[in-house]
């Protein structure tokens, strides 16, 4: 049953709520995005199997929350059932711990889709504040080369606390604008196996968790975002090996920040080519027309997660490659 909270649809602006009503398939799919976008959100955790062992933090968790494991093919994730108090996940021993990571599910999925490996080197290029950095550490074993950036100062701090926390040894941390890192590296001839884009974006996914995202929500805003998001994305493109790839991310439904970035990309760059995302969850097909503008038909390959699927935050994530 869901736990209603206020009513954030009603706060947003017309022209967003006609925007998100285009996305919808029919007027059920509108008044169930509704619905869960008015009811609080799940209590997600990722198990740290850096720390523990998923079965121990099992029986642990299990001795004062009901828990369950939505799929079988990642046990890693948890949902603590209980109706908990504020602050109560993340004042738990075990979390601060470092045991398990507060992180919602959709959260979970670029890096599940990136499955990144042991051996490898890798670029998250906008890592702060560490949820997916943990993440790619844990697949990773702890083993291969974390390049974690983010250019906000204050940011670095939380990210530096949480790779901490969580026990990540295998991660360099660096502060610089991604744009001009990736440059950077690009003349140093330096290339990545793969490469996390999980991109600053306008946050319309994020409405149960954040209910500010709707009062920030401008055209403008969503425009020059997606500017920004091309050019991250085309610059890590550069630096990425033959073979290698990059997923694209976003937690916004907004297709200027989602498949317009990618359509530029693949209309760009012939070598790069989109890969098909197999998850966990219920994912819908990337849009391949938005306001009179044709994208990418390829762009269909992307994912979109929307939370009256998954009862999720919304996501979106795009797997490209380079190919000869």
């Amino acid at each position: 049953m869901l736990k209603k909270q206020i009513n954030i649809i009603e706060k947003a602006k017309p022209s967003q709520i006609e925007r998100l009503k285009k996305l919808m398939s029919d007027e059920k799919d509108w008044k169930d995005f509704c619905e869960i976008s008015n009811a609080s959100p799940i209590n997600s955790i990722r198990v740290n199997t850096l720390k523990i062992s998923i079965n121990e933090l099992k029986n642990r968790l299990g001795k004062k929350w009901k828990i369950s494991q939505p799929f079988k093919s990642n046990p890693e994730i948890i949902i603590v059932e209980d109706d908990l108090m504020p602050g109560e996940l993340g004042k738990s021993i075990e979390h601060i711990l470092g045991y398990y990571y507060i992180q919602d599910i959709a959260s979970m999925m670029p890096v599940i889709s990136l499955n990144p490996k042991e051996d490898e080197i890798i670029l998250d290029l906008c890592a702060a504040p560490g949820s997916k950095t943990t993440q790619l550490s844990m697949m990773m074993e702890n083993k291969g080369t974390i390049i974690a950036n983010d250019e906000n100062l204050g940011r670095i701090g939380i990210l530096s606390t949480n790779l901490q926390r969580c026990g990540v040894t295998n991660t360099v941390v660096t502060r610089e604008n991604g744009n001009y890192l990736c440059k950077s590296l690009d003349k140093l001839k330096f290339k990545f196996d793969k490469i996390l884009v999980d991109a600053p974006c306008s946050g319309e996914g994020t409405i149960r968790s954040s209910p500010q995202s709707v009062l920030m929500f401008s055209e403008n805003l969503i425009n020059n975002l997606s500017r920004i998001q091309k050019s991250l994305l085309e610059n890590a493109v550069k630096i990425i090996k033959e073979g290698g790839e990059i997923v694209y991310s976003t937690c916004t439904h907004s297709p200027e920040e989602n498949e317009g970035v990618v359509s530029y990309i693949l209309d760009k760059y012939p070598e790069i080519q989109i890969e098909e995302i197999k998850l966990p969850l219920k994912i819908r097909n990337g849009i391949t027309n938005w306001n009179g503008i044709k994208y990418n038909s390829n762009v269909k390959k992307c994912a979109r997660i929307y939370p009256q699927d998954n009862n999720t935050e919304g996501f979106f994530i795009a797997k490209l490659k380079r190919v000869k």
